[in-house]
């Protein structure tokens, strides 16, 4: 029974053992102790420069990031079309569930942005029609610009944006 009352008090001073039982088993408490010491700070400086060199998302972004990602995918789309918002999704939506959110949803819109585009040039070649359609082609651009804007002022306040009317062709 004293050698079982003897282990409880090992286990409440253990912090102050622990350097006692590593050295006496290095092979079971061998991983601990190479935390604490020097070879951790080895690996600790080894590890960052590949992570920021590669930047292939093992690392989280801040939500700082995020946000800006997620505002100049919906901005840039009033800029760039459909590629701002295609540029910026693919290569963030690993790192960012909602950068990943937004950038679909920018994406959707400018697409769909893009097919009126092409139905209101088509209907610009038909004489009655063509006046009123280059009108409305160039309202189009007006509507995609404030609701590039609007969901780019959302997005910046981490808030996740749902453009009225959109296409959802990639999900």
């Amino acid at each position: 029974m004293s050698d079982q009352d003897t282990p409880p008090p090992f286990d409440e001073n253990s912090p102050a053992q622990d350097a006692t039982p590593s050295a006496q088993e290095p092979a079971q408490d061998g991983p601990p102790p190479i935390a604490p010491t020097g070879p951790a700070v080895g690996d600790g400086m080894t590890s960052p420069p590949p992570t920021g060199a590669i930047g292939l998302g093992q690392g989280k972004l801040s939500q700082s990031d995020e946000r800006t990602m997620g505002m100049l995918a919906h901005i840039l789309g009033g800029v760039t079309n459909f590629l701002g918002p295609l540029i910026i999704w693919l290569i963030k939506k690993d790192e960012s569930p909602f950068v990943d959110d937004q950038g679909k949803e920018a994406l959707n819109f400018q697409i769909t942005i893009a097919i009126g585009y092409v139905v209101m040039m088509v209907l610009s070649f038909v004489p009655l029609v063509g006046c009123i359609a280059s009108l409305l082609m160039m309202g189009l651009w007006v509507v995609g610009l404030i609701f590039g804007v609007l969901g780019g002022l959302e997005a910046n306040k981490g808030n996740v944006y749902r453009y009225p009317f959109a296409l959802r062709l990639i999900n």
